[in-house]
């Protein structure tokens, strides 16, 4: 099928003919056969003019920038740096919960329910283990390196060689958002570390590498490699990720991209290996059930998060929703005529490059960015749109009917991927600019986990409130019963967040004297909470079965014999209390049978502690 060739295409053609013809971009169908695609041309109509040492940096560039960042990642977590805190700052006390638990020998989907994959969990586990004096919310972002850097790498091997710079055009965003570690959009108007969605954000990380791949890559090997790679670590990073990533694959089948027998043969090595993995852990099938609990638990909230997520993100999903528009209205000819053969030929070739064009490819990658946003707080939202909205520009000289076409397009491009950038790179400066007027947080028990800083005027305000909460604590419980908190963000305000730090440091403090009074020590602790930071700041266990990041309306199903056995066995279990919540008001209503036979009692002011029987004779 051949189309018109446009002034710009000619001049492209005319200038770099060797690093055009050079490339065969034609693809062999499962019947032998050529398939002819007029996109399938995109990246050879752009190359870069250069020769000698010059083609040889640009071709070596994007592997230093790819090596650089973790080497850059490993010199920052050896040092003693802070962080200026940000809104839901203890989701970070989630991956180092988890991670004392694995240390300890538990096994996540097994020993423990967790509301994300095991895998990002154990990665992190990993670089907590390697990086003790890491600041946490740096460390736990840049612990996705562990699976991104390797899969962009395959995307580099698998490259066309024209153009030469198409790898440096793929890796520089990939490292933007890689080593930021902050989400599309703002929780507070104080700048400070987004140290929650890490799992949306990393998600939103290996799915660039895995389109990259289906837009650009050659190599038939690098390319089941990198989808069988990038599904497996998906699947155990996140479940919606890992469908979303499907939707995309099975576009790229249909499109042509993936040949039927390559789509056969990644399937299969997937399967092996998670026939394996339970073979050897039998943590597969555990994980399958814990997914499809909270799939039951979350399934009345999908429409209207739907009408969230595209609320959230209006601004890039409808600049992509103009842009789709715009490039169907310019090459409406060649869609009429790839269409009407199509129609005529009813062949999966024909179907194949009516849908192989720019415009389907932004299509399906937005649905399925959009369906995996609605499960999502915060994220990096749509981010791994990059590699198609950079096929479409590479694209336009092949079949734009000129130059007013190619300015349109080009602007709407910078309408969709300009403003998450810029938003990520602005936030990223106010914080850590902004920060260096900030002042550290003082504490004595809390590790790396206190490795933050704040403004003192929230220093001043989180002591003021923490007191107000203590002395007025039946008011809150009034509150809590109401199945209310006592502000609509508490959890993303900065003094909630310090205050929380701070009554943990104490409890903590208080615990210890607990256990020199009695002669006595808590090797098993549980928390009423969110999050439970004491086993890991105190080197205790956390009990079996209690889940990672306990939040009561979305993630914590009802406790089985088993969970309520294993809560019955802890040594002591905290609630704090300042303020009381409703979330660990249900977390207590929930764990109740489990504590039944436990005894209340006043740890210090803004903690109380369930203390297991075999303390009867503990004195306070």
């Amino acid at each position: 099928m051949n189309f018109p060739e446009n002034p710009l295409a000619r001049a492209m053609r005319d200038r770099f003919p060797a690093d055009i013809e050079d490339e065969d971009m034609s693809v062999v169908n499962d019947d032998g056969g050529v398939q002819e695609q007029h996109t399938r041309d995109f990246p050879s109509a752009f190359s870069a003019s250069a020769s000698g040492a010059k083609n040889r940096i640009v071709a070596v560039l994007p592997w230093l920038f790819l090596a650089a960042a973790p080497i850059l990642a490993v010199v920052l977590l050896s040092l003693p740096l802070r962080a200026p805190i940000g809104a839901m700052y203890w989701d970070t006390f989630t991956y180092y919960d988890a991670a004392n638990r694995m240390f300890t020998g538990q096994m996540p989907a097994i020993d423990f329910f967790t509301p994300a994959g095991p895998l990002g969990y154990a990665i992190a586990a990993i670089w907590i283990g390697l990086f003790p004096s890491g600041q946490p919310s740096l460390l736990i972002h840049w612990s996705t390196m562990t699976v991104t850097v390797p899969l962009m790498a395959l995307v580099l091997a698998g490259l066309p060689r024209a153009p030469r710079a198409l790898g440096l055009w793929l890796v520089i965003p990939f490292l933007l958002f890689s080593l930021l570690p902050f989400n599309g959009k703002e929780f507070s108007s104080f700048p400070g570390s987004d140290a929650f969605g890490f799992y949306n954000r990393q998600t939103c990380l290996i799915l660039f590498p895995l389109i990259s791949g289906l837009m650009f890559a050659r190599h038939r090997g690098v390319l089941i490699s990198l989808i069988t790679l990038s599904m497996f670590v998906l699947f155990f990073w996140k479940i919606t990720g890992f469908l979303a990533a499907g939707l995309i694959c099975a576009f790229a089948l249909l499109a042509g991209r993936v040949r039927l027998r390559d789509a056969a043969l990644a399937a299969v090595l997937f399967a092996i290996l998670l026939a394996l993995i339970e073979v050897s852990t039998g943590i597969v099938i555990s994980y399958i059930a814990d997914v499809l609990t909270l799939v039951r638990m979350n399934s009345g909230t999908l429409l209207p998060r739907v009408a969230q997520a595209l609320s959230i993100n209006f601004g890039i999903t409808a600049a992509l929703g103009v842009l789709i528009g715009t490039l169907l209205i310019a090459g409406r000819s060649e869609l009429r005529s790839a269409f009407a053969k199509a129609l005529h030929e009813r062949s999966t070739t024909s179907v194949a490059a009516f849908l192989d064009r720019p415009a389907f490819w932004l299509a399906a990658i937005t649905v399925a960015g959009v369906f995996f946003e609605t499960q999502n707080t915060a994220s990096q939202a749509m981010i791994f749109v990059w590699p198609a909205l950079l096929g479409a520009l590479l694209a336009l000289p092949s079949w734009t009917a000129g130059s007013r076409s190619v300015i349109v397009i080009a602007t709407l491009v910078g309408a969709v991927y300009l403003p998450p950038a810029v938003s990520i790179i602005e936030r990223a400066a106010r914080a850590y600019v902004g920060g260096l007027r900030y002042v550290p947080l003082e504490h004595a028990n809390l590790k790396t986990l206190g490795a933050v800083t704040t403004r003192s005027s929230v220093l001043t305000r989180s002591a003021v409130m923490t007191d107000i909460y203590a002395r007025h604590r039946p008011a809150y419980e009034d509150i809590a019963a109401l199945d209310e908190l006592p502000g609509s963000v508490l959890y993303s305000d900065f003094d909630f967040q310090i205050a929380y730090l701070q009554t943990v440091d104490r409890a903590i403090g208080s615990l210890h004297a607990l256990e020199a009074k009695n002669g006595v020590r808590f090797n098993t602790i549980m928390s009423l909470n969110f999050t439970n930071p004491f086993p890991w700041l105190m080197d205790r266990k956390a009990p079996l079965h209690i889940t990672v990041g306990a939040d009561p309306f979305r993630a914590v199903p009802a406790p089985d014999s088993d969970v309520q056995r294993a809560v019955s066995a802890v040594d002591i279990a905290l609630m704090p209390t300042c303020p009381p919540t409703n979330a660990n008001a249900r977390l207590l209503a929930l764990y109740s049978g489990g504590l039944a036979n436990h005894r209340r009692i006043k740890l210090d002011e803004c903690y109380d502690a369930f203390v297991n029987p075999k303390f009867e004779t503990l004195n306070q």
